[in-house]
């Protein structure tokens, strides 16, 4: 589908190489393109709604909750099953066999017999025989420290200290929210036609948005139980500034590989909305709102809390690249390649993530035009063979493509340092040491780089024999190199065919393949717990349904305003 971005006669799209580079990706924000701040535009700009259709907490916040979604299409509900979760089974591990919470999002109505049914197996979430009008399956813990927090100053009359939620942006995280067939739900193909939820993740997202509404109502009924009299509701203010946690670990990382044409076109889509913003001429206005994007990411970093070393350091390398950008800003006079000037500089004056900051900060100036992309950014994933192709055509496209795979080193031990495997036990994906632990023989085959140099070490030796011999003939001399000559061919032909990384490398950082696809999410605040998984925030600053779901109307000016919640910062509340 044609868009206004591709209208342009000279898109400056940057490089693979540069792009594609997994320590940059792993440098990548939150922008308006991701998934979350396109739901709830979309949400906006139809005015769904959402309603409460029952009500069944007990005087400890246990029990049902039933939720209504009416869009201009369909109906859903979404369920919640909150109930008692001893400390000794609290656990954020995917393997964990019980959760404070556990919900699912449903096409069409709960009639009794559905919610027996549920209410029988979704507490149960892998163990159970889900129904398969269940679109997404999910659960959460709470953060105790915070939940307890806020029940309790809601109870006694006032409000919850905002620095707790800059601290932890949470009252529950989830550990899985699954989709796409999952457990015997609904496929994915059972989406892709409907015009509520057929771009990638949407439903999911909105499960998690959901699970951000019941928390709020959650502490507001135990803490209205615990003090009928004295207990408060929590103020506008931080309703918005209350996200979602996510807890994140390895088992994200084989989508990214798995998926190539899908993250090559998210990754597409905005370097296309890059290019157009950065070609459109600077006026006072969008300069101004550019300075005022800056200022309120640079606070939203410095009260960015995480116990990771190294996250630290990038986070205050960020902080001081912002206000160096800054003050560019303010001593630069404006011309018409301001945009081109700003960003030559901070690649030369700037910190990684800083750079990527301020990308995404250029996409958020021109809403208008490169929205449009929203629609572009699922695929059919299809990898085609095409036989007829010349050998040595295959090999010249691994050259030009994929030099970065031919980097690889079979004889270096740092070049296959891991392994990727999943744990017959835990059932998770793991990384172990290729000259220290057993296993490797059962690796998972997630290192695209190695297995592309094989290909070509095996075709380089096939045309030494066969100089005009063609593809189909390399496969039958060598048949299992099917499938990835099958993925360079149609990788191949596009703009950011793969992650430009070997997996095996000594030097590679799981946390960046985590942080690209969280990105792709809306995930803030990034808080590694290790080199291997992660906790982030999603939705914090989101509008809250009843301000999506009013009387105000879709106006132009309404919806920007509704929109405006990237880097959200500390409220400043009044004392109650």
């Amino acid at each position: 589908m044609a868009t206004q971005l591709d209208t342009q006669p000279r898109l400056k799209l940057r490089p693979a190489a540069r792009v594609m580079n997994l320590v940059r990706l792993g440098s990548l924000h939150a922008s308006r393109l991701s998934f979350s701040r396109s739901l709830v535009r979309q949400m906006a700009r139809e005015d769904w709604t959402v309603t409460t259709v029952r009500d069944e907490l007990d005087e400890h916040g246990h029990g049902v909750m039933i939720y209504r979604l009416q869009t201009p299409h369909h109906t859903y509900h979404g369920v919640i099953f909150s109930q008692y979760l001893e400390p000794e089974r609290r656990s954020d591990r995917v393997i964990a066999e019980a959760w404070d919470v556990t919900f699912a999002l449903v096409e069409g109505s709960v009639e009794d017999s559905l919610l027996a049914q549920m209410a029988a197996n979704v507490p149960l979430q892998e163990a159970g025989r889900q129904h398969p009008r269940l679109l997404v399956l999910s659960r959460a813990n709470k953060s105790l420290r915070n939940f307890d927090h806020f029940v309790d100053a809601l109870a006694s009359g006032h409000q919850p200290d905002p620095a707790w939620l800059t601290r932890v942006g949470y009252l529950y995280r989830t550990t899985a929210v699954y989709g796409n067939g999952k457990f015997g739900i609904a496929d994915y193909a059972r989406l892709q036609k409907n015009p509520d939820f057929n771009r990638p993740f949407s439903a999911q997202m909105f499960a998690v948005y959901l699970l951000r509404h019941f928390s709020i109502q959650q502490v507001e009924h135990l803490a209205s139980s615990r003090s009928p009299t004295r207990a408060v509701g929590l103020a506008p203010e931080l309703q918005r500034y209350l996200g979602i946690g996510n807890s994140t670990g390895l088992g994200m990382a084989p989508f990214l590989i798995n998926h190539p044409q899908l993250i090559q076109q998210w990754v597409y889509c905005r370097e296309r909305a890059l290019a157009w913003a950065r070609e459109q001429l600077p006026t006072g206005s969008t300069r101004q709102e550019l300075m005022t994007l800056l200022q309120r990411a640079h606070q939203h970093f410095v009260e960015t809390v995480t116990e990771d070393s190294e996250q630290t350091r990038r986070n205050a390398a960020t902080v001081a690249s912002i206000a160096s950008v800054i003050r560019w800003l303010d001593q630069t006079e404006a011309t018409p390649y301001l945009w081109d000037e700003l960003l030559d500089w901070a690649d030369d004056n700037c910190s990684l993530e800083a750079q990527e900051l301020i990308n995404t900060l250029l996409i958020e100036l021109y809403p208008d035009l490169i929205d449009a992309v929203e629609d572009e950014l699922g695929c059919e994933e299809i990898l085609e063979l095409q036989p007829e192709m010349r050998a040595s055509v295959l090999k010249n496209m691994i050259e030009s493509r994929f030099a970065w795979a031919l980097d690889y080193d079979p004889k270096n031990p740092d070049h296959r340092y891991w392994f990727w495997y999943r744990s017959v036990e835990k059932e998770e994906p793991r990384l172990g040491v290729r000259a220290e632990e057993p296993g490797a023989e059962k690796e998972l085959p997630l290192a695209i780089g190695p297995r592309i140099h094989r290909t070509y070490q095996l075709l380089d030796a096939f045309l030494d024999r066969s100089p005009r011999g063609s593809v189909v003939e390399f496969l039958m001399a060598h048949p299992g190199q099917k499938e990835c000559v099958r993925r360079i061919q149609t990788m191949g032909a596009t703009p950011y065919g793969e992650i430009q990384a070997n997996l095996w490398h000594r030097d590679m950082k799981p946390m960046h393949l985590l942080r690209t696809k969280l990105s792709f999410f809306g995930a803030s605040r990034f808080d590694p717990k290790s080199d291997r998984w992660v906790r982030v925030t999603l939705f914090q600053g989101a509008p809250l349904f009843c301000e999506l779901f009013s009387d105000h109307g879709t106006d132009k000016a309404r919806l920007k305003a509704l929109d405006d919640w990237s880097f959200p910062v500390e409220p400043d509340l009044k004392p109650s």
